[in-house]
């Protein structure tokens, strides 16, 4: 996703069909002549219509046939003759339910809007006049109240719900259950619902095409198994067709979602929603002309359908066109002020646009509406939450964080941004034109509906929209945070180069800039070269350069989205070496200009894309090659989890440069605590392999060995190593503090402090750290911050900690503020004679506060 920076994988947009009549109907003519439904359900619609309109010509049609033969010219866009058989249907069969909702859809599908209408009146009037007593007839039923407005929870609970319960294996409530589910973005209702189905369920596309809808969000590679399966069974089945679609579209592979809406096209040459995907790639492709006709294509058959609408603008906002798509939004609410998915949308655009204040109304509204809809709910009781949190304000920026959090380090977020828009906006000409707003959230489930509007984020720490940023805390990472500071710079780099492109750039590009420019600022930052990696580009995992985007969105685990992201930022700095920083961002005009990808990089490094995929590969297969050119990377299979170090060694003998050999071995060796050998074989496999930084690399193991030993000065070299490699290693960070105090070189004991804090300003220990080093080194101001950020967890030694800040208050001259705090240091510990003493100096002649070296810790 153009604007994320992530620990693992997930879509978190998400694909979100809009359901066809085709769907919702396709099970409704079950009980109708096996053979023929089985032609229906396989995709042989010419074959089917034939074999049913022969029964019905016999003159024993049933309702189901007729049923069937309607589905059959419906799914060819035969509408005129689904239009004089549903009048002949509705002849023969008066009373049926299913048969008159289902005309009520033709109509309504086909624009036939007044004929529509006069349908569910006739359908009100059997209603009132009867009792729904079979399954069907009950599942008939709730789609009438759910086609008039009544409430989705009611419907969901005592129809659909209560026929599956009372007939388990009637497969349509299944199906009713988890078609409103997602409607209502109520994900897991629908998957547990799907997989309660009866077997033979998984010989209906429906089946599958409604799995895909239910994992499309958090498991994409079940998702498209899910496709795959429903088109195995029916090549011609136009929703899954148009999932798959979506699906190329957003891994942005143009040219497959083109051949794929082709195929829905040679269906149904009229198909709606494949035109509206049409105007989709037109507009990102910047073909206004293209645009319009496909546009205009899709409503030839309903101009009043404010679905087309609705499908073209959330598509457009999911490819980050976040204005374009709102404006899509507010046309389809000009056909219909009613139609919640548009309105529901556009709160979800406005807020990533930064206009709160109609968003969260328009939130507001949908709930009243629809107390079922998941978005609305949730983004409604999160501005609740929200209104909570403190403002700070700097330099363009408008930074939303909860209160404590905001105390803790709002003022170095702040400064990191301002850092951050110096840097990169010098870099990149752009001049920011509005504020940008961020908001941090202690608790991942707030920051996934903010970000998403429904909760589940795993791995994502953050998402730039442009204008918006939201990030996720420490607070709501577990016990091993990320660095906050690496996630703002990572996110802003993406408001950067977003509004210097207009927000049109692929998701490839702007990741690879943002990971490119965050390792730049601080190498402990970046994505370093694993085994993982450098296995994976010298096997055929190498994306090409021209295709990068489809590596997000084809991954098959969290390990190839990271992939994704390390092998971005790789073909980002690939181009800057070979071609310069110029034409990366004359590239990134030309995008705003309306060029895609591959024809800018072609017109800017002047060589063809073929050319520029050769040459990738290559640099890339380069760099692999030259990362521990000397190891091999054979695992030491054969040997016990427990074996000790002379087993290993034995296996080292035929297998010298392994790395994982070396790195097991000098695991054993600190685990048996052999020190003399461990230092020796460390130092050898430091030197196999000095980039890896990853779980029990040779820094890590090499400070324990001298930790233990006591050789300081060589365990600060080493720490000091992994640190720079890692930024999140907050273990080295703590233990060079404590080197650094016992030598006295608070400069030292600062710079971790402060690396400390960017990872984890959450807990007492890096402000304690940072206050005492800055005290020593006379810088006041970041002493009293760090001081009064102390405080704010309760700590025990309160009491000195007041004292401290009182003194560092009174050599400032706010001796007001002094006096304040002596007297809290004085109200936890009465008999504290330093206090005392100063109070005594803070109440009298101005004078001098004590001098350094700082007073002695009082006691209560």
């Amino acid at each position: 996703m153009v604007g994320s920076r992530q620990r693992g994988a997930r879509n978190p947009f998400g694909l979100v069909l809009v359901v066809g009549l085709m769907t919702v109907w396709l099970t409704a003519a079950r009980g109708a002549d096996g053979d023929a439904e089985k032609l229906f359900r396989t995709g042989q619609y010419a074959a089917c219509e034939k074999a049913v309109a022969d029964e019905i010509a016999k003159g024993a049609g049933t309702a189901e046939q007729w049923v069937l033969k309607i589905r059959t010219e419906v799914a060819r866009g035969k509408y005129e003759a689904a239009w004089k058989s549903i009048e002949e249907a509705r002849t023969q069969f008066p009373n049926d339910l299913t048969l008159h909702l289902f005309a009520h859809d033709v109509y309504r599908a086909s624009g036939r809007e007044k004929d529509a209408a006069t349908v569910l009146a006739a359908v009100q009037r059997q209603i009132e006049n009867r009792i729904a007593r079979t399954p069907t007839e009950q599942i008939a039923l709730g789609r009438y109240l759910l086609a008039t407005g009544t409430d989705a929870k009611e419907v969901l609970d005592r129809y659909f719900t209560a026929v599956a319960k009372k007939t388990p294996n009637h497969l349509d409530a299944h199906f009713a259950i988890a078609e409103l589910a997602l409607d209502k973005h109520d994900r897991a209702l629908a998957a547990e619902t799907l997989q309660k189905a009866p077997k033979e369920a998984a010989q209906e596309p429906r089946y599958h095409a409604l799995l895909a809808r239910a994992f499309a969000d958090d498991d994409r590679t079940r998702a498209l198994k899910a496709v795959a399966d429903a088109l195995a069974i029916n090549p011609h089945h136009v929703d899954s067709l148009l999932f798959r679609a979506e699906a190329q579209i957003d891994a942005e592979d143009y040219p497959a979602a083109e051949t794929t809406l082709k195929a829905v096209l040679d269906v149904d040459l009229a198909e709606p929603r494949a035109w509206a995907y049409r105007a989709v790639l037109a507009h990102l492709r910047a073909e206004p002309a293209g645009e319009k006709k496909a546009y205009e294509t899709a409503l030839a058959r309903w101009p009043g359908d404010p679905q087309i609408e609705h499908l073209i603008g959330r598509k457009l906002s999911r490819s980050y066109r976040f204005t374009e798509g709102a404006a899509y939004q507010r046309k389809a609410l000009e056909k219909d002020k009613r139609y919640l998915p548009a309105k529901a949308q556009l709160c979800l655009d406005l807020l990533r646009l930064g206009n709160d204040a109609e968003g969260w109304q328009l939130a507001a509204e949908v709930l009243a509406a629809d107390g079922y809809n998941v978005v609305a709910h949730n983004l409604v009781a999160l501005r609740d939450h929200v209104t909570k949190f403190r403002t700070l304000t700097a330099d363009g920026f408008v930074l939303r964080m909860e209160e404590k959090e905001a105390d803790l380090y709002g003022q170095r977020a702040l400064a990191i941004l301002q850092r951050a828009k110096r840097t990169l906006g010098e870099k990149y000409g752009v001049r920011l034109d509005r504020a940008i707003t961020v908001e941090v959230f202690p608790r991942n489930q707030d920051f996934a509906v903010r970000t998403f509007g429904i909760p589940g984020s795993d791995g994502i720490l953050g998402v730039c929209f442009g204008p918006v940023i939201t990030v996720s805390s420490p607070a709501a990472q577990g016990k091993d945070p990320s660095s906050w500071e690496a996630v703002l710079w990572h996110e802003f780099c993406h408001t950067i180069t977003l509004h210097k492109t207009r927000n049109k750039m692929p998701r490839w590009l702007s990741e690879g800039i943002s990971v490119y420019e965050e390792t730049l600022e601080n190498p402990g930052w970046g994505r370093w070269m694993t085994p993982q990696y450098r296995e994976m580009l010298l096997s055929d995992e190498l994306t090409p350069l021209s295709r990068l985007s489809t590596a997000f969105m084809n991954a098959k685990t969290s390990l190839h989205v990271q992939f994704a992201y390390f092998e971005s930022a790789l073909a980002v700095e690939f181009l800057i070496r070979k071609y310069g920083l110029d034409a990366i961002k004359a590239t990134l005009d030309d995008l705003g200009a309306g060029l895609t990808a591959n024809e800018a990089l072609e017109r800017r490094t002047g060589v063809s894309l073929a050319k520029l995929d050769r040459e990738f590969a290559d640099f890339a297969r380069e760099r692999a090659k030259s990362v521990a050119p000397d190891a091999t990377w054979e695992q030491p299979e054969g040997l016990k989890p427990d074996a000790d170090s002379l087993a290993v060694r034995d296996w080292l003998q035929k297998h010298p440069k392994s790395f994982w050999g070396h790195q097991r071995l000098c695991v054993r060796l600190v685990r048996e605590e052999k020190w003399a050998e461990a230092e020796k074989a460390l130092i050898a496999f430091r030197a196999l392999y000095p980039e890896f930084a990853g779980t029990d690399n040779a820094y890590e193991l090499l400070a324990a060995t001298y930790r233990k030993t006591t050789r300081p000065t060589d365990e600060t070299v080493v720490l000091e190593e992994w640190a720079k490699r890692d930024g999140d290693a907050t273990a080295a960070h703590q233990r060079l503090i404590e080197l650094y105090e016992a030598a006295a070189d608070w400069s030292g004991a600062a710079k971790n402090a402060r690396r400390w804090l960017a990872v984890n300003p959450l807990t007492p220990g890096p402000h304690r750290a940072l206050a005492r080093a800055a005290e020593r080194l006379q810088e006041r101001d970041e002493a009293m911050t760090a001081y009064r950020a102390v405080l704010r967890f309760g700590v025990p030694d309160a009491a000195d900690v007041h004292y401290r800040l009182a003194v560092l208050l009174e050599q400032s001259g706010a001796r007001d503020q002094a006096r304040r705090e002596v007297l809290k240091a004085l109200e936890d510990a009465p008999r504290a004679r330093e206090a005392h003493e100063l109070l005594l100096k803070l109440v009298g002649t101005p004078g001098s506060a004590p001098s350094a070296p700082p007073p002695r810790e009082i006691k209560r």
